[in-house]
């Protein structure tokens, strides 16, 4: 699964034991593997402090997983539907482990399973507010970098889309720029003009019996097959300008549709051109903006990462009390099937930490995890959730 748990338990010899007891039964039932989770020392400041704390962190936490989701699903939006597939190649974390690692790329969930607070970063003595704003300013500049950025992308890349839309439409919409050349036209000439006819499949036999005769003047062996697609074909005529409404309306009577189309050469030039600059401009913003999307969606989710240890270390100060003496775990689960095992088990070792959240965890329904306070689940023991499911 790619789901983590990371919980923590006070860290005095009862509770030690009891995580002890957690790992045995979950490695012996197969529930989850489990590691311990390393939090720094921070500065505590006041408890009334990490209250304000505490909720800042917890909407900073909820835009921080929102803002990597939408990086991960525009680096699969940036790839195309070619290399769809590959996008979870991308998203990587990058530095951030041990020394020796810092240069290598790391899949997300060995950045968590061996997640080391970045001393040089964020600085553990600072006062958590401080390291709170950091993180905060850090994501916020990513986030506007990624409108502008993605922005101007989807702007050209939309552009493109409804360029294309037009040439792959049926023959009564479709731009004609791409298929049409000066050579199926009469052009310059004072008398004579060349329509664009469109014919039903089953109808071109009647239209090569019946064209020369669907009105006066209309110029012998002028029509030309330019195009087709599943419904029909796009036919050249060429006839005289005074009998144009009189061929429009007989040509309707025998289903061939005129299509409103003069040859513009310079007009074709400028669609064509336009659609090769948009091109050239949708290639040299690829690379960059791939690369920029990579780099930063292994900074916003380190950030992220360490927006959950300061979550725990916060929580656990004011869920245990001081001095600072609690243990953080990571568990992940081995399969969605048996998670409520899981939380069973979890229930059963902690329970004592509140017997009231214990107890209203086994009278509700199984679809209710936990108590609800302040619209986030509540358990005996902290607990916060880590998902990369980010393409789901």
């Amino acid at each position: 699964m790619s789901e983590f748990w990371l919980i923590s338990a006070p860290g005095d010899k009862e509770n030690l034991q009891a995580l002890e007891r957690m790992n045995t039964v979950t490695s012996k039932s197969n529930l989850s593997y489990n590691t311990k989770f390393a939090i720094p020392d921070f500065k505590v400041g006041t408890l009334d402090s990490l209250v304000g704390l505490s909720d800042e962190l917890g909407k900073l936490d909820a835009f921080a997983e929102s803002l990597i989701k939408r990086m991960a699903q525009s680096v699969v939006e940036v790839m195309e539907d070619a290399a769809k597939g590959k996008a979870q190649e991308n998203l990587l974390a990058n530095g951030g482990l041990k020394e020796k690692m810092k240069c290598l790329k790391i899949d997300l969930t060995s950045f968590v399973t061996h997640f080391e607070w970045d001393m040089a970063k964020y600085p553990a003595k600072q006062p958590l507010p401080s390291l709170v704003d950091t993180l905060a300013k850090q994501l916020a500049q990513i986030e506007t970098d990624l409108k502008a950025r993605t922005a101007a992308y989807s702007a050209l890349k939309a552009t493109l889309d409804s360029l294309n839309q037009k040439a792959q439409a049926n023959l009564f919409t479709r731009t004609l720029s791409d298929i049409v050349s000066k050579d199926d036209f009469v052009l310059d000439s004072e008398y004579l003009v060349t329509l664009l006819v469109i014919v039903p499949t089953q109808n071109y036999v009647q239209w090569q019996k019946t064209y020369e005769s669907l009105s006066d003047m209309v110029v012998p062996r002028s029509t030309k097959l330019i195009c087709e697609d599943k419904e029909g074909g796009l036919f050249t005529v060429t006839l005289f300008r005074k009998v144009i409404d009189d061929f429009k309306a007989r040509a309707k009577e025998n289903k061939f549709m005129v299509r409103e189309f003069y040859y513009d050469e310079k007009e074709i030039t400028r669609e064509r051109e336009e659609m090769a600059r948009l091109l050239t401009a949708k290639k040299q913003q690829y690379g960059p903006l791939l690369r920029w999307l990579k780099v930063n969606f292994s900074e916003a989710f380190i950030a992220w990462v360490h927006l959950k240890a300061l979550r725990v270390f916060v929580e656990s100060v004011l869920r245990y009390g001081l001095p600072v003496n609690f243990q953080a775990v990571l568990l992940q689960p081995h399969k969605k099937s048996s998670t409520k095992r899981l939380r069973e088990v979890l229930n059963s070792v902690f329970r004592h930490l509140d017997e009231v959240a214990a107890a209203s965890m086994l009278d509700a329904a199984v679809d209710i995890p936990g108590l609800q306070l302040n619209n986030q689940d509540y358990y005996p023991y902290v607990y916060f959730r880590i998902d990369l499911s980010l393409l789901d």
